[in-house]
């Protein structure tokens, strides 16, 4: 790890970003100011035991990644998930269970993981972890969903658990969400924002950014439609490729320098909703954030993986605790072999040189 580079406070300042603008974007919708409220003292008790853990030696990140389900009801072109056989039409056997993935969100709070994104296939399928989540009130759970299972009529459980925040990937306008997600899904999608916005629900959008619709998320014309429909979170989610035939699909350089200006920009813009680009701008991060460094990851069966683009695993939470998941080999040698500040091209270093990440387990 880069001994010139302050992990802990880096990631303490996007945390306190985060919650500055959340509270900025909510300003009028007297729920969500105070849900933001308390739970910023819930995530300053949080940090003051990531510090605790950091004097003892022991890094705990902020944010944690969840893939709660391995199935999912639609067939995305180029999705990385089903690429490497982490999702599937059908519910894998051996997932973890609802009480296994409450313990986890238990544990994670001791150790003072503030969010933690919960992810697929597709994790509205799994009613069971999503109640777990709702218990936990002092962690920010954003599922990261393909929106179609949100209807007008089952929106008030988000609106009895705050802590909920639904995040709906989109791939720009119809045309381009239609050809990667199938035809008729935009349609339902605003449908969804609509009734969201109808209850005064806290939600947000994911974005898949590629070399071909990156001026047109950052676009005002774009971002204005996304205010307008009540949306207040947009995360920026780089493409990654899965295939050598869509490697052309990922940003430059030159693009991912453009699209950290434009995301600069339009915090600027749009004060009403919280922007967040990932995985951003790795070169003041001191490198990639993944193993632990900002974020992990634990797959639908426990596994605990750099990232979700690296499905690597040597220890598994299933048979240990989640702090011990974090001193794993692993992450341990992702993090002191440079690995994580090596040049690449696309959205993850680590999906670039899953070569070298093989050997490591293998040693």
């Amino acid at each position: 790890m880069n001994e010139t580079f302050d992990i802990q406070k880096y990631m303490q300042g996007g945390v306190e970003r985060i919650l500055r603008d959340s509270l900025r974007a909510t300003m009028g919708n007297i729920r969500a100011q105070a849900f933001f409220l308390r739970f910023a003292k819930a995530v300053k008790k949080a940090s003051a035991k990531r510090m605790e853990s950091e004097k003892q030696g022991f890094h705990v990140p902020a944010f944690l990644i969840s893939s709660i389900a391995s199935n999912c009801n639609l067939h995305c072109a180029g999705c990385y998930s089903r690429c490497n056989g982490a999702t599937t039409d059908c519910e894998q056997k051996d997932q973890l269970t609802s009480s296994e993935w409450g313990k986890i969100f238990k544990e994670a709070e001791v150790l003072g993981i503030s969010f933690i994104l919960l992810a697929g296939g597709e994790p509205l399928l799994r009613k069971d972890v999503i109640n777990e989540a709702a218990k936990c009130k002092n962690i920010l759970f954003p599922i990261f969903t393909n929106g179609t299972f949100l209807r007008k009529d089952n929106l008030d459980f988000y609106d009895k658990h705050r802590n909920l925040i639904p995040v709906i990937s989109i791939e720009g306008d119809r045309e381009k969400t239609d050809a990667r997600r199938g035809k008729g899904v935009y349609d339902r999608l605003v449908s969804a924002m609509d009734g969201l916005k109808e209850k005064d629900l806290l939600y947000g959008v994911s974005v898949t950014v590629t070399s071909e619709n990156l001026s047109e998320v950052t676009s005002e014309n774009y971002l204005r439609d996304l205010s307008e429909r009540g949306c207040k979170l947009v995360i920026y989610v780089e493409y990654v490729p899965v295939t050598s035939e869509s490697s052309g699909l990922a940003l430059s350089d030159e693009q991912r320098d453009q699209l950290l200006s434009d995301v600069t920009h339009v915090r600027e813009t749009h004060p009403e909703i919280v922007f967040v680009s990932f995985p951003g701008d790795e070169k003041s991060s001191g490198g990639c954030l993944a193993a632990g460094r900002g974020f992990f990851h634990i797959n639908s069966n426990g596994g605990a993986e750099p990232c979700p683009f690296s499905p690597y695993s040597d220890i598994n939470v299933r048979d240990t605790s989640l702090k011990d998941a974090l001193n794993s080999p692993l992450f341990q040698a992702l993090q002191q072999n440079g690995l994580l500040m090596e040049d690449h091209k696309g959205g993850c270093v680590l999906f670039e040189k899953k070569k070298q990440v093989e050997d490591l387990l293998s040693d």
